[in-house]
């Protein structure tokens, strides 16, 4: 596994040295007698971890800690100093110090645990930094989460039709994320400026639902004591998004064709004309193929809604994403709710990539947030979970053969086996494999040593 480099800067000899005999099993050191050393050498290579003194010839260590940090790719800074007090301290992080240790109470295993602790920090860190950046590129929202093949092809899907005017209609179980991609569309998409605006058409009866759609003329029926804009009005230059829209009645039906032959439409109450530059975008968990067969929905308008198609899978079509979303969410909650949570336990990630999800993902999320509020520490417990989770699972292991890394479920060996998984498809060409991960080859290197998977 490659070694973490370390940059110790202190001018004294024995202190320095001292520190390199005690630190170099574990790191690849390197050491600096002054600022001036450390940064040739901090601007030559990059250095995971720079440990330097406070008191230094010309220049003192907080000083070279905020040189440091200005470099492009800076490395964790710990400051130490036999002139401790919690004013340096505050001082020192202030200045971009990572922690700070004084000399004086200075023991070697609690420097080692000190680095350890910083370095898996970080790397959590640019890790959360990259995902997001990688799914804000690609998928326009950060809440979209998925590295299943299916997942990727409708995010490609995403990008290619974004840009374009076409009508989208996204097909798929409750809770699989329809409305994310509706967003994810809208905001890659030229109209990302202007509204992106909602409608559930299966929460309004037939007659409020195409006032709230068209608007209406002050006295067009009872209770319309003056005019009312309309959603499509709403949405001029932007984007509309109706959800259910297999629920929407005859006369809507008639309407919406309209609009999307013509792009124009008439309030209720109205004969004045109006027109609309509105991209639509419909989803729903009917099957409207079926509908239009049985004379429920009407065939020119499916197909005008269907220009392009999305077909969100449901979360047991994709389990193994379950991981990743349950990190996501574990992180969500746990800020949200000001709880330490940082971890799950592995017999409560056997329970949840075990159990079959019929609320999809956003039953998912629930789980996770009820099981975040519930929990006592640092780690989520089976016992946490939702008792049809804990419940649902526990029939299904009994039921069915679990596959054969059952055991393997924690987050980091869901993400070993998924690189295993990518190089074994990609015969062993590593930047293939880095493309089917959807990340850098360097990435992979790294990820590769993580695992101790070198040699593989």
């Amino acid at each position: 596994m490659m070694k973490s480099t370390l940059l110790i800067v202190d001018d004294e000899k024995p202190t320095r040295e001292g520190l390199r005999t005690a630190l170099e099993d574990q790191y690849d050191v390197y050491i600096a007698e002054d600022a001036q050393a450390a940064m040739n050498l901090l601007e030559g290579e990059h250095f995971d971890v720079m440990l330097t003194d406070f008191r230094l010839p010309n220049e003192d260590g907080m000083k070279l800690i905020a040189r440091a940090k200005s470099l492009p790719k800076p490395p964790i800074c710990i400051l130490m100093t036999a002139y401790g007090s919690e004013e340096l301290a505050v001082d020192a992080m202030k200045r971009g110090a990572d922690d700070y240790i004084a000399k004086g109470r200075l023991q070697i295993d609690e420097l080692e645990m000190r680095i350890a602790r910083a370095l898996r920090s970080q790397k959590l860190e640019v890790e959360n930094v990259s995902l997001r950046q990688q799914l804000h590129t690609k998928f326009g929202v950060e809440n979209i989460i998925g590295e299943a093949p299916v997942m990727k092809e409708i995010f490609d899907i995403v990008q290619q039709v974004a840009p374009t005017r076409a009508t989208i209609l996204i097909l798929g179980e409750s809770g699989t994320g329809k409305e994310l991609i509706a967003k994810a569309i809208h905001q890659l998409s030229p109209r990302a400026k202007q509204p992106l605006v909602s409608v559930h058409c299966a929460a309004l009866a037939p007659t409020l639902l195409e006032s709230e759609l068209f608007g209406h003329e002050r006295g067009a029926f009872t209770g319309a004591h003056e005019r009312r804009i309309g959603r499509f009005e709403q949405a001029q230059g932007g984007s509309l998004f109706l959800d259910e829209i297999g629920e929407i009645d005859s006369t809507i039906q008639v309407k919406l064709l309209r609009f999307l032959s013509e792009r124009t439409f008439e309030r209720v109450g109205s004969n004045k004309t109006m027109s609309a530059d509105v991209r639509v975008i419909t989803a729903t968990n009917k099957n409207l193929e079926e509908m239009v067969k049985a004379g429920t929905f009407r065939e020119d308008l499916y197909f005008r809604l269907k220009v392009v198609e999305i077909v969100m899978p449901p979360l047991r079509e994709r389990m193994t994403d379950v991981p990743l979303l349950v990190q996501a969410f574990l992180r969500e909650f746990a800020e949200e709710n000001n709880k330490p949570v940082k971890e799950i336990a592995p017999d409560a990630m056997d329970a949840l990539v075990n159990y079959t999800w019929p609320g999809n993902v956003r039953e998912l999320r629930t789980a996770i947030e009820h099981a975040v509020v519930l929990c006592r520490g640092e780690k989520v417990c089976f016992r946490d979970l939702p008792a049809t989770v804990r419940s649902g699972s526990v029939a299904l292991s009994h039921s069915a053969p679990v596959a054969s890394n059952r055991n393997s479920l924690s987050i980091d060996e869901a993400e070993k086996q998924a690189v295993i998984r990518a190089i074994k498809e990609s015969g062993g060409n590593r930047s293939e494999a880095a493309k089917k991960l959807g990340v850098s080859r360097r990435t992979l290197h790294r990820k590769l040593h993580d695992y101790h998977l070198e040699g593989f």
